[in-house]
């Protein structure tokens, strides 16, 4: 079984710089980046990354969508580190805390996604890199 290898992005400048300089739209891109991400990579992760993006986008309306878009996200993370043999570390608790403190969430997010890419050896981005048969389901 094979997915598709995702970007190994520095995670100062996903959480700070990126979206200082943007005004904050780079913070929705990384977002529906790294759901589209989890969706290639593993196909027994079941995500729209449209939906994950309006949810922390528009979902402020009615309060609860960013939490369960981030909760969510950070269980994906964990579902595709089980596929590429690594422990589960990432947790979308942690993810939903971190949201109050300084939005840190995007940068722990992207250090629990780089850790996969680190695994991997690096690939390119979009590469087909092998996943562990038994993992992800759930």
């Amino acid at each position: 079984m094979t997915g598709r290898a995702g970007k190994t992005r520095n995670i100062f400048l996903v959480w700070l710089i990126w979206p200082l300089i943007t005004l904050g739209i780079y913070f929705f891109v990384w977002w529906y980046k790294i759901n589209r991400e989890a969706r290639d990579f593993d196909g027994r992760i079941q995500v729209d990354p449209t939906i994950s993006l309006l949810a922390v986008l528009i979902g402020w309306i009615i309060i609860v969508p960013p939490f369960v878009s981030t909760y969510n996200t950070g269980e994906r993370i964990a579902r595709m580190q089980e596929a590429a043999g690594l422990p589960r570390t990432c947790n979308g608790v942690i993810g939903i805390v971190l949201m109050f403190v300084l939005s840190l969430q995007s940068m722990y997010y992207q250090y629990e996604l780089n850790k996969i890419w680190a695994h991997l050896g690096y690939p390119p981005e979009g590469s087909l890199v092998p996943l562990t048969a038994t993992a992800g389901t759930g």
